[in-house]
């Protein structure tokens, strides 16, 4: 029945994420940890982390992460297959549908409608996880996590003035947390 019930559930997370991985993150949050108890917020975020270094993409990583969590290899087999059964379905509709009609308007304004979705999930999901940073110990003053918006910002200033690769900012700002915590500071 866990089976059955992770399956759906990614279903439902590949079914309505258009837009990425990203964009997939917040609809993976509410299906295990809102919706299904599987995982803790925290234990979320540090999936995020986890997918984002693991080779791949990162809903196809956090799907097999959650099931091998909740039903061992052969969960995270599930998780997977039900998270990439509705994209297998929609690109193979999708690229017959465009090949045979592409040159409509119709078709070419319905894609450029969905950015701004895409763009709000991404926001969304990059927002939750910004707040789970910085208020992990409570929504006070004094629980803020200075140093983890420190280092979001300094990410975020690397990534965007010197288009860093991602996964070069991420080393670089996990070491400078290490440095950090055996001096002491963090």
């Amino acid at each position: 029945m866990i089976y059955l019930e992770l399956f759906w559930s990614f279903v439902k997370v590949g079914l309505f994420s258009i837009g990425g991985g990203y964009a997939a993150l917040p609809l993976i949050q509410n299906q295990v940890v809102e919706l299904h108890p599987w995982i803790t917020l925290g234990e979320f975020t540090d999936l995020i982390a986890i997918a984002e270094m693991t080779p791949g993409p990162i809903a196809i990583n956090s799907a097999t992460f959650v099931g091998i969590r909740i039903g061992g290899v052969l969960g995270g087999l599930v998780g997977t297959m039900g998270f990439i059964t509705p994209s297998l379905i929609i690109v193979s509709v999708m690229a017959f549908v465009y090949y045979r009609y592409k040159g409509l308007a119709l078709l070419q304004s319905i894609l450029a409608s969905l950015r701004p979705a895409v763009i709000a999930l991404i926001a969304g999901a990059g927002l939750s996880i910004l707040g789970q940073v910085l208020f992990a110990d409570g929504m006070t003053m004094e629980a803020v996590n200075w140093l983890g918006g420190l280092l979001f910002c300094l990410a975020v200033f690397l990534l965007r003035k010197f288009k860093l690769s991602p996964i070069l900012v991420m080393v670089l700002c996990g070491g400078i947390s290490l440095l950090l915590g055996l001096l002491g500071v963090g």
